[in-house]
């Protein structure tokens, strides 16, 4: 008798992302061969700048930490520090650096379309190239689950490709497109939206062209 071999799901159940179904691959997939476009082996210079300015108050949620670079640095400030991915290996990675440095971070497995499973509130987040690889269609999802681990005060610091300036990023995303997302009637307000870059293993020393966004966590407005 022939049986269906039943092929694994590299999703893990969860629906795959507009990049994973472009792709073909889970995020997991970007660190099988060595580091990620992203990864850059340290903290960007935008999370370096907040942090020097006191700007993280904790606990913080680190959205789409990857290997955790970040999150190790806003840790290294004193604060208690989440980091959560669905890539596993990068997790994996990251765990294994705050041994090295006796940091103590938690590192979860999570979907930042489900944060809500985290089961817990946090006073600042963090989004440093998550954002952008949303398509229209996932960005309320995503913003609804940011709000769904966030009190009214709360601060989120995003990160993201920008569509201005040669050289630019894969999904580069436009001013328009951040303030059509982030609004007092889905429970935020945009504080700043400023230039700045992105950096990256395939962009020159000065990185990509990136808006970095300040917005505060309202009461939902009907």
């Amino acid at each position: 008798m022939c049986h269906d071999e039943v092929v694994p799901d590299p999703f893990g159940g969860r629906q795959p992302t507009s990049h994973e179904r472009m792709t073909g691959l889970p995020w997991d997939a970007s660190y099988h061969d060595g580091p990620a476009p992203w990864d850059i082996g340290g903290p960007q210079p935008a999370v370096i700048r907040v942090a020097a300015e006191g700007g993280f108050t904790g606990p913080v949620l680190d959205a789409g930490c990857g290997s955790g670079e970040n999150a190790l640095h806003i840790a290294e400030q004193g604060l208690l520090v989440v980091g959560c991915d669905v890539a596993e290996t990068a997790l994996t990675r990251a765990r294994a650096k705050a041994a090295e440095r006796g940091l103590d971070v938690e590192f979860a497995v999570a979907d930042v379309l489900r944060l809500d499973s985290l089961g817990r509130r946090f006073a600042t987040v963090l989004d440093c190239g998550l954002f952008h690889t949303f398509d229209r269609d996932e960005r309320p999802g995503y913003v609804a689950s940011l709000a769904s681990v966030t009190e009214p005060g709360a601060r989120l610091y995003l990160l993201c490709f920008s569509d201005e300036g040669p050289d630019t990023g894969p999904h580069p995303v436009s001013q328009d497109e951040l303030r059509a997302a982030f609004t007092p009637s889905t429970g935020w307000d945009i504080v700043a939206l400023e230039a700045d870059r992105v950096h990256t293993r395939f962009h020159s020393e000065r990185g990509a062209p990136a808006w970095f966004v300040t917005v505060d966590r309202s009461a939902k407005r009907a």
